[in-house]
């Protein structure tokens, strides 16, 4: 009896023995934790694997992972370490972490994660039907992307779009074709902003976190072209900054009325990209745009080229601040006929207003009105044609250095220029600056003391302009 009593207990502690030997691994995962989208985070996982280990896979949601520190070949305990990079929406991501023994035994574990910060959305393709942008984004132009005749983009307020790098023929631009319409309606408690992709901005923020306002030339910008008329050598004609290979680019018509939509609370920022020599994207292109187009409450921050440049049309633009451009601030060319009206002007590369005449038989008149520029390290103060076609009132001039003029009076068409005034440099007079008789609609006022010009409260809290201090003189 006690024989096999004692075979009995032998064999129990046999079958004990091979029952712990063969216990299936156990993975452990680390506490619950969050992670910025785009962001990487590594993450520590410990096992038990009695039978030792043999192999470890990975899989995840959310994000990618990848098994940077493995364990080592049987063992039976140790600590693995998970890589995991978040993708670009936020929510929930998880990664699993499963562990193969020697006995072919499996165990796993899921760590928890969530994916905070904003989304970012990469654009590749041109818009082609009608397209929400929303509100609490980022947006990506990974190229040229062109809203296409026939669809609308909505972007809504608040939005950031940012461009990526690009010159010459792969500049990085938003187009709106002939045809197309953008109703881009921000807010002064929620602009819209166009950005480089360099910019760390996010939606909420005014100033740039990391780019100084003077960084040009990072992106292209935003193009809007539509079927107005135009004075050139045809009433199509190929947009500057876009290779003439892409037709969306024509601009001009017959339609004084045609409307490209709203552009309301928008700022444009660091842009400028060369396409090639002398050929670069202003901050706001507009070809050809009619007077259905709303435009108003545009800042232009940091362009390589002008600030804003007008190719003919009728549109009506109102209440535009342009900050530190490598040329022109504003620019007019082949008879614009719309009105600017309430604008501001601070330390432009070349001139502060650049008005150039017609270039085909067609003739419109623009009109400038209530304007002041600070002139900073501007070329020049006014440059003009012998044949502009333009009415000015209402401008002080102010900020001013030896070498900055208004240099020529337009000699063909009836022009306007009335209620200029400007505040002069120590032991300067009126006539080293306004030339060739400009000097009659010219008055010196000390500063500060101008009754003429902009009225700048207009873009206090939404601009980078007005954050940054550069309107505290105005």
């Amino acid at each position: 009896m006690k024989k096999y009593l004692s075979i009995i207990v032998l064999i129990g502690l046999v079958f004990s023995g091979c029952k712990k030997e063969n216990d299936p691994p156990v993975v452990t995962a680390p506490q619950n934790s969050s992670v910025e989208i785009t962001e990487t985070v590594n993450l520590s996982f410990s096992f038990n694997a009695p039978a030792g280990f043999k192999s470890a896979t990975v899989t995840s949601t959310g994000g990618e992972a990848q098994i940077i520190t493995d364990g080592s070949a049987g063992a039976a305990s140790g600590t693995i370490v998970v890589s995991f990079t978040a993708g670009k929406a936020t929510g929930a991501g998880s990664v699993v972490l499963t562990l193969t023994d020697n006995d072919s035994q499996t165990g796993s574990a899921t760590a928890v994660l969530t994916i905070e910060g904003v989304p970012v959305i990469s654009v590749t393709q041109n818009i082609t039907s009608n397209t929400t942008w929303t509100a609490g984004n980022i947006y990506i132009l990974e190229g040229r992307i062109t809203v296409v005749s026939g669809a609308t983009l909505t972007i809504e307020p608040g939005v950031i779009v940012k461009g990526r790098e690009g010159s010459e023929a792969n500049a990085t631009a938003l187009m709106i074709a002939r045809g197309g319409k953008i109703m881009a309606e921000g807010t002064a408690d929620a602009p819209i902003i166009f950005t480089s992709v360099s910019d760390n901005i996010i939606p909420g923020e005014i100033a740039s976190p990391n780019l100084a306002p003077t960084m040009n030339g990072l992106w292209g910008g935003v193009i809007i072209l539509g079927r107005a008329p135009i004075s050139a050598e045809s009433d199509a004609m190929q947009i500057e900054g876009i290779p003439a290979s892409d037709l969306n680019g024509l601009y001009g018509g017959n339609d004084p009325a045609d409307n490209s939509g709203v552009l309301k609370y928008i700022s444009i920022r660091h842009g400028g990209a060369n396409i090639g020599e002398g050929n670069e994207i202003n901050g706001l292109t507009l070809g050809g745009v009619g007077s259905g187009t709303v435009i108003e409450n545009i800042e232009i921050v940091a362009n390589q080229d002008d600030g804003i440049e007008w190719f003919g049309g009728t549109v009506n633009v109102k209440n535009v601040v342009v900050l530190n451009t490598g040329d022109d601030a504003i620019d007019t060319d082949q008879s614009w006929g719309g009105t600017l009206d309430n604008f501001i002007v601070i330390n432009p590369g070349d001139e502060c207003l650049e008005l150039d005449g017609p270039e085909g038989t067609m003739v419109a008149k623009h009109t400038l009105k209530n304007g002041s520029c600070y002139a900073g390290d501007a070329q020049g103060l006014v440059d003009l044609d012998p044949n502009s076609n333009v009415d000015i009132d209402g401008m002080y001039f102010f900020g001013l250095k030896e070498g900055q003029t208004f240099d020529e009076l337009p000699t063909v068409y009836e022009c306007s220029f009335t209620n200029f005034e400007v505040t002069l440099p120590a032991g300067k007079n009126i006539t080293d600056f306004f030339l060739k008789g400009s000097d009659a609609f010219v008055t010196a006022v000390a500063a500060g003391a101008n009754t003429k010009g902009a009225n700048p409260e207009v873009f206090l809290g939404w601009t980078w302009t007005a954050v940054s201090g550069a309107l505290n003189n105005f």
